[in-house]
């Protein structure tokens, strides 16, 4: 790390609360919860971090944000032969978005991770005003913000040495949605995103469904994966589980966890 920016600091936005974390000591700052306003979380999200930061004062840092899939739209953008430059496969990946969530407008901001040619690529969907709050926030706290993440891409990066296989389900339970990718013969089948009950009888009941879905499949079942982060919990035996272990063995607060999964 470059000596004029000696910390990095971890942001995790949830849907109701926001959390930071410092990586040089592994120190866990705590979180502060919002109010909804206007039918919009993400305001009062950015208002609360930016008053974890002022307490904190973290000049000449680096800051990550870890978004909750409650801000993010996921969707996957098939392979065209059709597509010849950047500006076409951006164009083609709005209409994959409107296709599932009907018009985006121009109020947001499209990536699409890199794939092989013939493969699908995952694709994501982020607020741009988001953004944009996020950098003003970082610039007059005096940080360099590093990256703004969907949680669910940074929980696959984390753990996809584990997925090294064709055929998967990982499922991804965070406070109050539970996310989904599948893939498929060594490539993207399903992305999704649903709504989530933070009770375990909830998440057993959504692990139960998956698992007669790929009962119901041709040919070998996907391995199934779960992270859940913050989440003590006991889940299907067939289930195997990804997640990180708090210094002091015990989870705590989810955000904390999912903070500590990319530090």
């Amino acid at each position: 790390m470059s000596p004029l920016w000696p910390e990095t600091y971890i942001a995790v936005l949830g849907p109701r609360s926001v959390g930071l974390f410092r990586c040089r000591d592994r120190q866990w700052l705590g979180s502060t919860a919002f109010d909804i306003v206007g039918g919009l979380s993400w305001p009062s999200a950015v208002a609360a971090l930016e008053t974890l930061l002022a307490g904190r004062k973290p000049e000449r840092a680096m800051l990550k944000v870890l978004l909750a899939s409650h801000y993010t739209r996921f969707c996957l953008v098939p392979w065209s032969e059709a597509i010849n430059t950047p500006e076409e496969l951006a164009g083609y990946a709005r209409l994959c978005f409107e296709d599932i969530y009907g018009t985006l407008g121009e109020g947001w901001n499209l990536s699409l991770a890199p794939e092989a040619a013939g493969q699908p690529r995952l694709a994501a969907a982020m607020p741009e005003e988001l953004l944009t709050q996020l950098r003003s926030l970082a610039k007059a706290s005096g940080l360099r913000l590093a990256s703004v993440q969907p949680y669910l891409v940074a929980a696959f990066n984390r753990y996809r040495a584990a997925l090294s296989m064709d055929d998967f389900l990982f499922l991804v339970a965070e406070p109050g949605r539970g996310s989904l990718l599948l893939a498929r013969d060594g490539r993207w089948a399903t992305v999704r995103s649903v709504t989530l009950d933070e009770s375990d009888v909830a998440l057993n009941d959504l692990i139960a469904r998956e698992g007669e879905l790929r009962g119901l499949e041709q040919g070998a079942p996907a391995a199934f994966f779960l992270h859940a982060p913050g989440r003590t919990g006991q889940f299907a035996t067939d289930v195997a589980r990804l997640d990180s272990v708090l210094p002091d063995g015990q989870y705590q607060d989810p955000l904390h966890a999912m903070a500590m999964t990319v530090s």
